[in-house]
């Protein structure tokens, strides 16, 4: 029998005054990079993107200082895969990556295609939780480290 990682239950969740996470998948992102002494803001970058016919506006999770974005994903629908894809050809500066529960998902029920392909696919950069029992990957850690060398933490 394989080992199953326990799917914690998600929910919105208070850290601060001024800081409201919306899921339990972001909560534990977050507390395992204040544990690993990572420096990062949550939702405090504003990225403009042109959505045919608007003007959108993309707020990361986590973006990393000296370093790239992350995006917890539990759910990966549709109109997300669509927005990345817009900021990606539109802001190709930016390192996003995402850190899925489980990036063997379907994109839908008729699909083959999951997560994890969409994003090779696509040329993002990924993590999967559920297979490696990991919020973040240590050569991501290992990179964040080294940027983030000699800079000190707010």
């Amino acid at each position: 029998m394989a080992l199953q990682m326990q799917r914690p239950k998600y929910k919105t969740v208070q850290i601060s005054k001024t800081v409201k996470l919306k899921s339990g998948l972001e909560e534990a992102i977050y507390n395992f990079l204040l544990s690993k002494d990572v420096l990062f803001s949550y939702e405090t970058l504003k990225i403009s993107f042109d959505q045919p016919t608007q003007k959108r506006t993309y707020t990361p999770d986590f973006p990393i200082k000296y370093s790239f974005i992350v995006e917890g994903k539990g759910s990966f629908n549709s109109a997300d895969r669509k927005k990345h894809k817009l900021v990606k050809q539109q802001h190709p500066k930016y390192d996003i990556r995402f850190i899925f529960s489980n990036a063997k998902t379907k994109i839908g029920k008729k699909s083959k295609t999951t997560y994890g392909m969409w994003c090779d696919l696509f040329g993002f950069k990924y993590h999967c939780i559920q297979s490696t029992k990991k919020y973040l990957p240590d050569n991501w850690l290992k990179e964040i480290k080294e940027k983030q060398n000699g800079k000190k933490i707010n």
